[in-house]
């Protein structure tokens, strides 16, 4: 059984670590993948479960720089790490790389997840499912007969696209500057999707932003602002899949006139757990995984009972 890494935020969130022991030759190596990678939350999640599973495994960052990722995967291989995370800029290049790759892969045309699967590299993406988690927990959002909103047509804007699309929900608009890459992301979702603009959030009951526009200094301030927060309100979700800072001003804004919001710390929650469950085999500990990155009992801005919901 591995023992003990006793990882925590702190209340400005900063992370906090110390040594594990019970390390060996034998323990099973994953990490996360990515340039830069430092900054990464993932080896935190991934550590945090193994520790409450009791499996011998570990996971610490891989940096690899862009035009890499083949050959990385190569020399993890190599080496017998026993799976990797992916994060940018390399998810689709892994996608083109690995042997094989499951359904939402494939669509999606990128990877964040890599597993054995008997001696050859298995290809996931756990993103859109990860955030459908992290509404159904925190959020107790089922997409299904819902009309949807995804600002982007970048790959994680897809991966949301096709998942609502998945999950049955009624209508996923997609809004987007590039029309080719909005249609391209709209047809994700199915007979659901269709490009539309940014005006028709007041009539929807999830709104995504996939961008890095809710920032507010980005594109001007709030006029550059993914949807303006006047159409956005009681009744209805907002998410900005950036999670630091962890309230940008666009979300405070749809806090302040009643939507319920939420950072994209969900979605990270549970695209790692899931990311955990293929390469172990075990239930994820989510609720660990959600102390972990935000302190016990906390959750995701304006999903208090994110852990436990």
């Amino acid at each position: 059984m591995a023992t003990g890494r006793p990882t925590a935020a702190t209340g400005d969130g900063d992370q906090v670590a110390a040594v594990r022991t019970g390390l060996s030759a034998a323990t099973h190596v994953v990490g996360v993948m990515g340039f830069p990678v430092a900054h990464s939350l993932s080896p935190l999640l991934h550590n945090t479960a193994f520790d409450h599973l009791g499996v011998d495994w570990v996971s610490v960052g891989f940096p690899v720089r862009p035009g890499r990722a083949a050959a990385a995967l190569v020399g993890a291989r190599d080496l017998g790490v026993h799976g990797l995370s992916v994060t940018m800029p390399h998810k689709e290049d892994v996608a083109r790389a690995v042997v094989t790759r499951t359904p939402a892969a494939e669509r999606l045309g990128a990877v964040n997840c890599v597993a054995d699967a008997q001696g050859v590299w298995l290809g996931d993406n756990t993103d859109g499912a990860g955030l459908l988690a992290a509404l159904a927990r925190g959020g107790h959002f089922v997409p299904a007969g819902r009309r949807c909103l995804v600002i982007g047509a970048g790959g994680a804007a897809r991966a949301v696209v096709a998942a609502l699309g998945d999950a049955g929900a009624a209508e996923v608009v997609v809004v987007n500057r590039t029309a080719g890459r909005a249609v391209a992301a709209a047809a994700l979702a199915g007979p659901a999707g269709r490009v539309g603009t940014a005006d028709e959030a007041s009539g929807c009951e999830l709104v995504v932003n996939a961008t890095p526009a809710g920032m507010g200094d980005v594109e001007g301030g709030p006029s550059g602002w993914p949807v303006d927060p006047g159409l956005l309100g009681p009744g209805q979700v907002v998410v900005d899949l950036v999670y630091h800072p962890p309230v940008t001003p666009w979300l405070a804004a749809a806090a302040e006139r009643g939507a319920t919001t939420a950072n994209g710390l969900g979605m990270l929650v549970h695209q790692a757990a899931l990311q955990v469950e293929r390469w172990t085999g075990h239930e994820a500990p989510v609720d660990a995984m959600w102390a972990a990155v935000t302190g016990p009992g906390g959750g995701a801005p304006g999903w208090p009972d994110g852990p436990t919901g």
